[in-house]
């Protein structure tokens, strides 16, 4: 069954003529005058600096990155016993790649663990440990837990923090 045909005059006989209206075309999000391009493109080239520096930070600071996971790797990998030349050998790298080989290759003993704690603005090594750092490489010395974690600690307070010419 289907439905019956609809009059010709359905509806309200008061809109008979009327004609909907027709909405205008979108507006363009494209800046129209030179002054938005001139704009963009001073943000997007600040943008792209900012960037590039932020990458060139992080990749002059691998070093840091590598010396603190081979510090945090050294109870493991020793056992036990942490060596403190092993601590001096690593703090020594990455002090070669943060400053001049001229400084830092001929420092030893006590002029070696003073050149450390100036570097940093808070001297990161205690008296105790400074001395450890400074005659541990002339003795075959293995250190027992909580004094190893406390070196190592203060190892990586020191190549977290330290000035060198890779910072920006």
């Amino acid at each position: 069954m289907s439905a019956p045909p609809l009059p010709e005059a359905f509806g309200n006989y008061a809109l008979h003529d009327f004609v909907e209206i027709v909405s205008p075309p979108a507006i363009s999000w494209v800046p129209q005058t030179l002054g938005w391009w001139w704009l963009g493109g001073a943000v997007l080239t600040f943008l792209a600096w900012r960037a590039w520096r932020a990458l060139r930070h992080w990749y002059r600071n691998r070093y840091r990155r590598e010396a603190a996971a081979r510090l945090r790797a050294l109870p493991s990998t020793a056992g036990t016993a942490v060596r403190i030349e092993d601590i001096n050998r690593l703090l020594k790298l990455a002090a070669l790649v943060a400053y001049s080989r001229e400084t830092v290759a001929r420092l030893s003993g006590a002029q070696w663990v003073e050149f450390l704690n100036r570097q940093c603005q808070n001297p990161p090594f205690s008296p105790q440990q400074a001395r450890l750092l400074a005659l541990g490489s002339y003795r075959d010395q293995a250190l027992d837990t909580t004094r190893a974690r406390a070196l190592i600690d203060a190892s990586l307070v020191w190549v977290r923090e330290h000035g060198g010419r890779c910072d920006d």
